[in-house]
């Protein structure tokens, strides 16, 4: 048994985790990752659904050709892969899906975005998949700011953001496009031209307050546009933008995400930032984002 440090958790887990810090061998673990059997058919008798199930503090979730994960009570995931199924993609869906639903099961909000470190503060950049999250992410790493998290956004009750894994996930035509050599970098999955890049000194190891929450999206004019969303127009675009929403209506915990939401919304500043469909000018797309931080209008 190996452990790691993820999510501000100490996991001990019996699959090696190369995406994660590791841990003391004497620190305790907050969760177990086990190999082991999981149900076949899922854990609600009563459902028929093939993919995701949740009854009773536990959720089930299934990934054809790939394994079934069985998350219980925010303190285990246990994993019962199929036959063919190739160890990164197993962790693709252990470290995304599966540690989502151990999460919202700990209590925790959970945005789909990247986290940015910016003076002292959490900027989180959200939007559409294609919209260029981790494009842009990537782009402030390169200007010197560090990376707390990638994809997956935990925030506390307190509003504080938590450190995931010192790891970027990018397309290889985005990294090439970034001077980024792929070449020696580890494919998330086997066939697929995408890669977990190493962030090194990059990477942000500690809880950093929300600040800023940018709405990315792309437009047909050839500028930039910041549109602020004020007061409780900011609970909606947080919803929207949170990591497997659908999760929650299964786990019946949807009353507390919507509370958790409108907390947050009162905290940060928030605003959709419009960026030009062609050509994604990505130095001046942060120093756009950067003035508005430095002086809000």
């Amino acid at each position: 048994m190996m452990r790691y440090r993820l999510y501000g958790l100490i996991a001990e887990s019996h699959w090696p985790l190369p995406e994660c810090l590791p841990a003391s061998s004497e620190a305790v673990p907050d969760i177990q990752i086990i190999k082991g059997s999981v149900p076949e058919q899922g854990i609600d008798a009563d459902s028929d659904d093939a993919y995701e199930q949740s009854t009773g503090g536990e959720f089930w979730l299934n990934v054809e050709q790939v394994a079934r994960y069985w998350i219980r009570h925010g303190q285990e995931i246990l994993i019962e892969p199929y036959p063919e199924a190739d160890e990164a993609s197993i962790r693709v869906y252990l470290l995304g899906s599966a540690i989502g639903a151990l999460l919202f099961q700990r209590g925790l909000l959970l945005i789909h975005g990247n986290a940015i470190e910016v003076d002292g503060g959490c900027l989180v950049c959200v939007g559409d998949s294609g919209a260029g999250k981790s494009t842009l992410a990537a782009a402030f790493l390169q200007q010197g700011h560090r990376l707390l998290a990638d994809d997956v956004v935990p925030v506390d009750a307190d509003g504080m953001a938590t450190p995931g894994f010192p790891r970027i996930k990018l397309w290889g035509d985005t990294a090439r496009q970034l001077g980024m050599e792929t070449e020696g970098l580890r494919r998330i999955m086997p066939d697929m031209d995408k890669y977990h890049v190493p962030l090194g000194q990059r990477f942000c190891d500690s809880p950093l307050p929300v600040k800023w929450v940018y709405v990315l999206q792309a437009w047909d004019r050839d500028e930039f546009a910041l549109q602020p969303f004020d007061g409780m127009a900011r609970f909606e675009p947080l919803h929207e933008n949170t990591y497997r929403v659908h999760f929650l209506e299964a786990m019946a915990l949807k009353p507390k995400h919507l509370m958790q939401v409108a907390a947050l919304a009162g905290r940060i500043r928030m605003a959709r930032i419009l960026r030009p469909a062609q050509g994604f000018r990505l130095p001046e797309l942060v120093r756009f984002i950067l003035d508005d931080i430095q002086n809000p209008s």
